[in-house]
């Protein structure tokens, strides 16, 4: 299931806030996975279609997972990692990104005008931060209302040279 359909599901149910503007993650380039990835983005350079897991990565990519995140005691199997592991192409390397509730592995909007934040704003016209559900998990602003209108606060994601959050992906370790 898109993440565009599961908010449609959840709306149909009557358990979502007002319709608000979606980030299009469904309309970003994808690729199929790919066995020799490496040999792939040695021969691209760039290529910022997000590819799914291929099995072959596994030992890699949860090298890359403890890394990212030195805390985390989970054990991946194969499905965890089939849903989870993202991979792109950078600079000619193997780049991954492990997908979570407020982890996009998406190219991030890094625009300042929102109208996820405006509609919320028009509702809670003094609020003092505006939710992710509201502005997109996929922005790299912080936001709060006044008077009504949405304001930029800060930014809560550096990017990386494609456009991608630099705290979510590392690079996949060589063999």
């Amino acid at each position: 299931m898109t993440p565009r359909s599961a908010i449609g599901m959840i709306w149909a149910l009557g358990l979502a806030a007002p319709t608000l503007p979606l980030p299009d993650f469904d309309g970003q380039a994808r690729a199929a996975p790919e066995a020799d990835l490496a040999a792939i983005c040695a021969r691209l350079g760039n290529d910022d279609r997000v590819r799914d897991y291929h099995p072959s990565l596994r030992a890699r990519t949860a090298s890359a997972f403890k890394k990212l995140f030195p805390n985390d005691e989970g054990l991946r199997d194969d499905d965890s990692w089939q849903t989870q592991a993202q991979y792109r192409c950078m600079n000619g390397k193997v780049m991954v990104c492990l997908v979570g509730a407020n982890l996009p592995c998406v190219r991030m909007n890094a625009k300042r005008e929102n109208p996820g934040a405006d509609m919320f704003c028009r509702d809670n016209p003094d609020a003092g931060s505006v939710p992710a559900y509201a502005i997109g998990h996929d922005s790299i602003h912080a936001y709060r209302c006044r008077n009504g209108k949405a304001e930029v606060t800060g930014t809560t994601r550096q990017l990386d040279q494609r456009g991608f959050a630099k705290n979510l992906w590392i690079e996949l370790p060589a063999r």
